[in-house]
């Protein structure tokens, strides 16, 4: 029955018998239901009864104290048992949860919410990438606070001059530069620890000195800090690393890694934050005015060595040529050597990117990527010159058709005599023949004499009083070489006899 069903009863009869006989229960029951509501304590509350394990909880609760809530429960009933606890270790695990239990209550962390002012702090932090044609690449991922505005950047490594680039692209996609910049403890910027204070990278401060910040790192396991970079980094993960979960098709290039990093943020940064019911697009606008004027030029770490890029789409580093996309001809870039890799980097307009990475090579080995030569996707074969009339008989010659230009280019590297008069002769035909059907068989009669490598006068016009008498095209041609002669031969006398 409910409880204040019989405390109903008492307030009614003001008698603990009768109320008893109304609901159906003891009096002593009511009687202690009543005790224990003019008392003040819970009326659900039940007493607990005394268990066998009580005489050692203080010993419990020592050494749970004693090593900081870490020691186990089976070590704990080896000591009780041999202080007389007779009791089952089931047992001995409960007192020492609660005993854990009240020591983590007592020892709990205790943080204030970190609120940060716009214009003061910027997040970074690195996540493993999508592989890219087998290669590992990863992902920079960047975290404004104030305004929750998020870059993510590919790269192929996390070097410190890799870390500056992205550092420099990212501040310039925002459009400033904050107070600060706060990050894990990675090599790259922590070199060691003294008296558990991180000792900063020099290198790392200097870069972050040339663009008016001030490098901090994060407290280890501080979800305020730590937390928020980690978080970036875990939803650029799951939307940009091809899983079975989101069913994403691998990247067949680092350009498509880029573009698609891209698009992400645009995605991200145009919905509104859960916090601020804001997008974080608008949210920039107005932290744009609290962040400081970027430098000009980039550190120098971020670059390497300059190289200017010549009109073949290549470089010159060490006497080795590299190539290069296309778009950069007649501009600065800048090769550092990463491993043993090269690595080229290019002002875009969004910043800085790695537009080319090449394997080093040695002088005479060039190294050229067909993919930077979509207009040439063999590099092997040599450009034949296409025939460009300049003179008015030339222009009335090829305007015959693909046949006049076949026959053209056959006759001129064959080296052919009194070409230009033959020109003429196939004009005159063309003409005497007609304008519409002529042009057409005079057109397909030179590229028949184009195919066979008849060139000779009146090769043209024994060719076209054939082709009249046939009525479709030949189909086997037979060209004029030293396998093929009009001469009889000897094959037949060897049957002779036979």
């Amino acid at each position: 029955m409910d409880v204040m069903e019989i405390l109903e009863a008492y307030d009614l009869t003001r008698c603990a018998h009768s109320a008893a006989v109304l609901v159906g229960c003891d009096e002593k029951t009511v009687a202690r239901y009543v005790a224990l509501r003019d008392s003040g304590r819970d009326v659900g509350e039940r007493e607990r009864r005394a268990r066998a394990i009580d005489p050692f909880l203080a010993k419990i609760e020592e050494l749970v104290d004693k090593s900081n809530g870490k020691i186990r429960a089976d070590v704990v009933h080896e000591r009780v048992q041999a202080m007389g606890f007779a009791g089952t270790e089931r047992t001995t695990r409960r007192a020492v949860a609660e005993a854990k239990q009240a020591y983590r209550d007592g020892h709990r962390r205790r943080y204030r919410p970190w609120i940060p002012d716009p214009g003061y702090w910027l997040q970074f932090d690195w996540g493993e990438g999508p592989r890219v044609a087998g290669r590992r690449t990863q992902l920079f991922c960047a975290w404004l606070s104030w305004s929750r505005y998020r870059v993510v950047l590919p790269a192929w490594d996390q070097q410190l001059p890799t870390l500056i680039a992205c550092v420099d692209t990212m501040l310039r996609r925002i459009g400033g530069a904050p107070t600060y910049l706060l990050t894990d403890n990675p090599r790259t910027v922590t070199i060691d620890r003294i008296a558990g204070l991180p000792v900063r990278h020099p290198d790392i401060v200097s870069a972050a000195r040339h663009y008016g910040c001030a490098v901090r790192t994060c407290e280890p396991f501080d979800p305020e800090s730590k937390g928020g970079a980690e978080h970036t980094v875990k939803i650029a993960k799951a939307d940009l690393v091809p899983t079975e979960a989101n069913l994403l098709p691998d990247f067949a290039s680092f350009a498509e890694l880029e573009a698609a990093c891209a698009r992400w943020c645009e995605q991200v940064n145009a919905r509104p934050h859960r916090a601020t019911g804001v997008p974080r697009v608008d949210r920039l606008v107005e932290e744009l005015p609290n962040l400081h004027v970027l430098p000009d030029n980039p550190h120098i770490l971020a670059l390497g060595d300059e190289r200017l890029v010549n009109s073949d789409q290549t470089i010159s580093w060490h006497n080795v040529r590299y190539s290069t996309p296309d778009g950069h001809q007649g501009k600065r870039v800048w090769c550092r050597v990463s491993g043993e890799e090269l690595a080229v980097v290019a002002r875009i307009g969004t910043g800085l990117s790695e537009i080319a990475r090449h394997r080093l090579s040695t002088p005479g080995n060039p190294r050229i990527l067909d993919e930077h030569y979509p207009h040439h996707p063999d590099g092997s074969v040599l450009r034949t010159p296409k025939p460009k009339p300049r003179n008015e008989a030339e222009i009335d010659f090829l305007m015959l058709g693909d046949g006049a230009m076949q026959w053209l280019t056959e006759a001129a590297a064959t080296g052919v005599v009194r070409i230009r008069r033959k020109m003429g002769q196939a004009v005159e035909l063309a003409r005497v023949l007609g304008l519409g059907l002529g042009l057409e068989r005079v057109d397909h009669a030179l590229a028949v004499a184009a195919t066979a490598g008849r060139f000779d006068d009146g090769d043209l016009v024994s060719i076209l009083d054939h082709l009249g008498h046939e009525d479709s095209a030949p189909s086997n041609v037979v060209a004029i070489d030293e396998a093929h002669s009009a001469q009889p031969g000897t094959g037949p006398w060897r049957r002779l006899g036979a």
